[in-house]
């Protein structure tokens, strides 16, 4: 399969996994590759939490939609992707040659919150197609109390929960049909 098969025309949202397992290595690899696309002034506002554990999906699972329960439950891993609401105090260090934007940010959390939900979106995409580029399939959802994700995995309130996906290998039936894609002519204009 060539790359934009596996990567966007082929590629599909998984709903059922497989029980083999997803690797350290697996998941590490898959983050070494989604960190280096770019975002706004290189702020890389995404983190990550991989949940694996028994105990760490007994306090997931209770705050995901009922219909998404099951497929969390069988993939081997699940991702909670989240905003780093303070990621400014980052940037001198990964946007060193204009460390001062680090104080435009801190003075306004408005613009903060808007590049970087910007930014995190983005890294979201950039990590989807980096579990399809290794060799994984992705089922991200937004069907979850987020306030709950929160207040159970990131308690400090510096963080906020944007996606969950699943990870893994594809199981029996992973995929519903293709669902169709708007045309050219709804979606792009010339000037």
């Amino acid at each position: 399969m060539d790359a934009r098969a596996l990567l966007f025309t082929e590629a599909r949202t998984a709903s059922a996994f497989a029980a083999t397992p997803v690797t350290d290595e697996e998941l590490a690899e898959l983050w070494d590759l989604a960190k280096w696309p770019p975002t706004a002034a290189n702020t890389q506002p995404l983190r990550v939490l991989f949940v694996r554990s028994a105990e760490g999906r007994a306090r997931l699972i209770p705050h995901l939609a009922e219909g998404n329960r099951p497929k969390s439950q069988s993939a081997p891993a699940v991702a909670v992707l989240a905003l780093d609401t303070s990621f400014h105090e980052f940037v001198p260090e990964v946007f060193p040659h204009n460390p001062g934007l680090k104080d435009v940010y801190e003075a306004n959390e408005a613009l903060r919150l808007a590049a970087g939900n910007l930014s995190a979106g983005l890294q979201i995409g950039y990590f989807i197609l980096a579990a399809r580029a290794i060799g994984l399939v992705a089922g991200p959802m937004t069907g979850f109390d987020k306030a709950g994700v929160d207040a159970e995995f990131f308690p400090g309130g510096r963080y906020r929960s944007l996606v969950v996906v699943n990870l893994g290998h594809p199981g029996e039936n992973a995929w519903r049909d293709r669902l169709p894609r708007l045309p050219h002519e709804t979606t792009v204009q010339w000037a």
